[in-house]
């Protein structure tokens, strides 16, 4: 059995939009037709695909199980026309990408233009938070994720490595000292990210200490925002565990000073760019993960 790939894109778009008559429209079509082309893929399927009622429409469980591979057909076969040059050149469509804010305001915001102008026809749908988003769920084509890939449901390309050090500010350190030892840590105010778990240390020839731990530090502060988190170390808050990239302007310029220097997180931190597993990825995600890994994964900024 053969399936209409308009067919399919009415239904991915439909069970986004939860509106057969406008998802319709933004294909081109006309309600009477969109309606009878639902109609007729579900009767090749022989499921209902979305429940409808004169209120609203809703998606099916079968739906829900059919929409994955509804995608998956139609990037085959965008991957199959770009592979015999039958590709339209323009890129065309809507591109949801989750990133953390802080981020991306630093260094995908700041290079958008130039990634627009080379693609007029098609939307970026931005989703920043330094909270993450459930990228099947949300039906997201893309994201950005400083964490380890372990969901078995998504592949990833890897962007940067993404190391973390510790840093204080010149006023905090006047005031408290600089601490010689992991453990010195304990008499310090400290700022943490979104967790009060510790945070394990490498040092010289392996070695390995605890950065954060609630029940011994003189203070501390928990913060899930990583821009706030960085103000809070340059207004003299305490010591945290930042992202290289998310202080190396203030390294530079001395707004911050490092932190047992000789150290820095223990896990092998990376920023990875995921998307749901697939065999093949559609155009327009493929071109912006090439566009991000050119611009910044080739050199990270905060690496030079």
């Amino acid at each position: 059995m053969g399936l209409d790939t308009d067919a399919l894109r009415l239904f991915v778009s439909a069970a986004k939009l939860l509106n057969i008559s406008a998802a319709g429209r933004a294909l081109g079509m006309a309600p009477a037709v969109s309606s009878a082309k639902l109609a007729k893929l579900e009767q090749n399927l022989g499921s209902e695909l979305l429940h409808r009622t004169t209120r609203k429409v809703s998606l099916s469980l079968e739906g829900a199980d059919f929409l994955p591979f509804a995608r998956e057909i139609i990037a085959q076969e965008e991957a199959a026309l770009a592979a015999m040059g039958k590709q339209t050149t323009s890129i065309k469509g809507t591109l949801r990408f989750a990133a953390p804010s802080t981020f991306a305001q630093l260094y995908i915001v700041p290079i958008l233009p130039k990634f627009l102008q080379r693609h007029p026809d098609l939307t970026l749908d931005l989703r920043l938070s330094d909270l993450q988003f459930d990228l099947i769920e949300g039906s997201y084509d893309l994201a950005l994720r400083n964490a380890p890939l372990v969901d078995t449901s998504l592949k990833g390309r890897k962007l940067a490595d993404d190391r973390r050090i510790l840093c204080a500010s010149p006023s905090y350190l006047a005031t408290h000292g600089a601490p010689a030892t992991p453990a010195d840590l304990t008499n310090h105010h400290l700022i943490s990210f979104q967790t009060r778990q510790p945070h394990p240390l490498k040092g010289p020839a392996g070695l390995k200490a605890l950065f954060f731990d609630p029940t011994s530090a003189k203070g501390q502060l928990i913060i899930d925002d990583g821009q706030s988190q960085v103000g809070a170390t340059l207004a003299g808050v305490g010591v945290s565990l930042n992202a290289m990239w998310s202080v190396h302007d203030h390294l530079k310029t001395g707004r911050l000073k490092r932190v047992l220097p000789e150290y820095e997180a223990a896990e092998d931190n990376v920023l990875w760019l995921i998307y749901p597993k697939s065999n093949v990825l559609s155009p327009k995600v493929r071109v912006f993960m090439d566009f991000l890994i050119t611009e910044i994964g080739a050199k990270p900024p905060w690496d030079m």
